[in-house]
């Protein structure tokens, strides 16, 4: 397990105290397509451990916040050109390569080879499955601090300052001379030993073995760097999106992955306006409202100007409703209450 240690109100999945309200926030994640280099970057999510300490339990498929730990981290990665999921195949929230180290179980050296080989971006992020906190924004300091140096890696920190090398960007070529090294050194330098870099014998090698040989810059993140290794783990992080200041955060997230949905709004635009409709109209009128709201943009196949600019109008409409009931004068005793020039109800049973 990596430690946690809460930090203030951060938003869940966000760059930690250093890079919150108290200086300048986090670099933007890295869209589609793009990222360092105009080649983008790769990533590779080793997802198949035996997760001994959960009692063997299915842990990329384990929920926090409704959503899979894989699907959280494959949302996290959504800008990587290809991204490689080192484990069996299963239905995941976005369409991904799989891969297989040879045997399985062989260990994470022999995943990452797997993964590796399925990628051509000099630029590699290397993720574990089991990451609940880990979001756009920490991807993209990790990347931009790796095209900004000259150093083989980045790796975050976690609470008590160690390395976690399985959340980290890495050029692809440092990996692949590093792995080939680590072959040739267990095949020995018998005459016909076999030392490809497509086929390396990695099987049970420490993670340490290759992070020793590589210059390494490392970067202190309590939150993006906690992992789930036993239930525990997986209670904690369950209850802390549901503390003030990250569930809003949270359900949102889970929702447009639900949904199917890749659009950033203004939430504070819409919270405001499910407000002044409540107040303005009446308390159904919230939801009723957001959703009109909604719908109108996507008919307008707009993104978030267009949402913007619908919740501007449907603002304005609520405030001059308000402004109308409030300037209605009350009826005076003994009249009905109904407009001048209502028609009167003459049916036999009115």
């Amino acid at each position: 397990m990596t430690a946690y240690e809460p930090v203030g109100d951060q938003r869940a999945g966000s760059d930690p105290a250093p890079d919150s309200e108290a200086g300048p926030g986090p670099d933007p994640a890295p869209g589609p397509g793009t990222g360092p280099g105009p080649a983008g970057y790769d990533a590779v999510v080793l997802a198949g451990g035996a997760a001994r300490r959960l009692g063997g339990a299915d842990k990329p498929g384990l929920r926090v916040g409704g959503r899979a730990l894989l699907d959280r981290v494959l949302a996290a990665c959504a800008g990587a050109r290809t991204t490689v999921v080192v484990a069996e195949p299963r239905p995941t929230a976005r369409p991904v390569t799989w891969a297989r180290e040879d045997p399985p179980g062989g260990g994470p050296l022999a995943a990452l080879a797997a993964g590796l080989r399925h990628t051509t971006a000099e630029h590699v992020l290397v993720v574990s499955a089991d990451l609940p906190f880990l979001a756009g924004p920490t991807v993209g300091r990790l990347l931009s601090a790796l095209a900004a140096g000259d150093a083989d890696g980045v790796l975050l920190t976690d609470a008590d300052g160690r390395d976690q090398p399985l959340v980290a960007a890495y050029r692809a070529s440092a990996l692949r001379r590093e792995l080939a090294a680590l072959a040739r050194d267990r095949a020995g330098r018998s005459a016909g030993a076999t030392d490809t870099a497509d086929t390396p014998d990695l099987t049970g090698l420490p993670l340490r073995r290759l992070t020793g040989a590589l210059r390494l810059t490392r970067l202190p993140d309590a939150v993006a760097s906690f992992d789930c290794d036993t239930w525990d783990d997986i209670a904690t992080a369950r209850a802390r999106i549901r503390e003030h200041g990250h569930v809003l955060d949270e359900w949102i997230s889970a929702a447009k992955d639900e949904l199917g949905i890749d659009l950033d709004v203004d939430i504070k635009v819409l919270l405001d306006l499910a407000r002044d409709a409540a107040h303005g109209v009446a308390r159904p009128a919230a939801p009723l409202t957001t959703f009109l709201v909604g719908y109108a943009a996507g008919r307008a196949q707009g993104g978030p100007e267009a949402v913007a600019e619908a919740a501007r109008k449907a603002a304005a409409l609520a405030l001059r409703w308000a402004e109308e009931a409030a300037a209605e004068p009350a009826p005076a005793p003994g009249k009905p209450d109904v407009a001048p020039d209502a028609t009167p109800d003459t049916r036999p049973d009115a």
